[in-house]
């Protein structure tokens, strides 16, 4: 029979994986929260973004809140600020 002495660090184990899981969940989490503040700080007028559901645009007008984007043929169309979801990338 086993004498048990190695079902202390068999449950060590069990309990300290979903630990180390929350806390690479959670940096992760603030690092992109991170990228996400610097990318929105870094908007320019003039910029060609990509909003978080897709639509391709230039900015032509920002303040603190609203975002203003020319997605072409001169239609301009506001959205959010933090609905800027990345700048466009370059055409090859």
């Amino acid at each position: 029979m086993s004498d048990g002495s190695g079902s202390g660090l068999a449950y060590l184990v069990i309990l300290g994986l979903p630990f180390l899981l929350l806390v690479w969940m959670f940096i992760s989490q603030r690092n992109r929260s991170k990228q996400v503040q610097t990318l929105q700080s870094s908007l320019e007028v003039g910029e060609e973004v990509v909003t978080t559901s897709g639509l391709y645009g230039t900015i032509t007008a920002l303040d603190d809140t609203v975002a203003t984007l020319d997605v072409g043929n001169g239609v301009s169309m506001r959205f959010d600020r933090r609905a800027i979801g990345m700048r466009a990338p370059e055409a090859v």
